[in-house]
């Protein structure tokens, strides 16, 4: 009898990224084999690095119902501006202590009410500044235009500020939701812009004006075009924005022209991107929106400018 013909032995396949190491295991897309530090767990099996880089490059974003992008926690922007606005309030305080202004009963009032100290002075929105010559200088007319944005930074003491921050807590994180974190933060800037905005179109010189409230009621219009667009029940916002509203007429010290100005703002800049069609070119439309309301507010300030004649 013969003996059968005795096969040499399969050799095992190598790695395609490490040729010194074999393996039994293919990429389930390409085939090619990999070894356990290429593996990447799939529905089935696993991938190879390249083939789950490409897979993430053809994969779409996940959008929020007004086109923005969900990227982890909606409530990252609305944090991180409650902590810049406390951070600005306690940088006030050291300032002041710096200083000199803040000592003893200066520095219960400054927490307490607030107080006009130089470094609220410079943040504040004011028109120009008055000075006991009767002169005006400075300010928003005099071409100092941060304080269209850092004003809405600025708070009047501790109770002013814990108010606003409840408020932009509240509805900040529900906003974001709706608009991802881009578009929320342009919401917040340009409705906290149109608060100081109206300040230097309604208010005299040596008037000074601080605090988030400008911002707060913009992203109540904005909720409100926002439920409305979804048919959803907007008679709760627009319950809270009259109570807000009506609460300014009869407490004093708060600025209902700030919180007008914020509040149409903030419902532009809302309405446009609830109402900018879907598709492809919706964020060019909802920028296209945005920037209409930008430059009528640029335009109301060129006027009211030319109206002081300082610059």
């Amino acid at each position: 009898m013969t003996s059968p013909a005795e096969t040499p032995a399969e050799s095992a396949p190598h790695c395609y990224r490490h040729p010194q190491r074999e393996t039994w295991v293919t990429c389930t897309r390409c085939e090619r084999p990999i070894c356990p530090d290429c593996m990447n767990p799939a529905s089935v099996g696993f991938q190879c690095p390249e083939c789950v880089k490409e897979g993430n490059r053809g994969s779409r974003a996940a959008r929020t119902v007004f086109g923005g992008q969900t990227t982890g926690d909606q409530g990252t922007v609305t944090k991180a501006l409650i902590g810049v606005n406390v951070g600005v309030w306690l940088l006030s305080i050291l300032v002041g202590l710096a200083t000199g202004e803040l000592r003893g009963q200066n520095l219960i009032e400054f927490i307490t009410y607030g107080e006009l100290t130089d470094f609220v002075r410079w943040g504040a929105a004011v028109p120009a500044e008055l000075y006991t010559d009767g002169s005006q200088r400075g300010g928003i007319a005099g071409g100092e235009f941060w304080r269209l944005i850092t004003a809405g930074f600025f708070h009047n003491g501790i109770l002013h500020l814990a108010l606003n921050m409840y408020g932009l807590w509240i509805l900040g994180r529900v906003c974001e939701q709706f608009l991802g974190r881009w578009r929320f933060l342009l919401l917040y800037v340009l409705a906290g812009i149109g608060g100081a905005t109206a300040e230097f179109l309604f208010r005299d010189a040596g008037t000074y004006a601080v605090g988030a409230s400008g911002s707060i009621f913009g992203l109540m219009a904005a909720l409100f075009f926002f439920h409305r667009a979804l048919n959803l029940e907007s008679r709760a916002v627009i319950t809270l924005l009259v109570l807000n509203l009506g609460l300014g007429l009869f407490i004093p010290g708060i600025s209902v022209i700030g919180h007008l100005g914020g509040l149409v703002v903030g419902g532009a800049v809302g309405a446009c991107f609830a109402y900018a069609p879907r598709g492809e070119s919706r964020t060019k439309m909802q920028l296209a929106g945005v920037a209409g309301v930008v430059l009528v507010l640029a335009g109301l300030i060129a006027v009211r400018i030319s109206q002081y004649g300082l610059l």
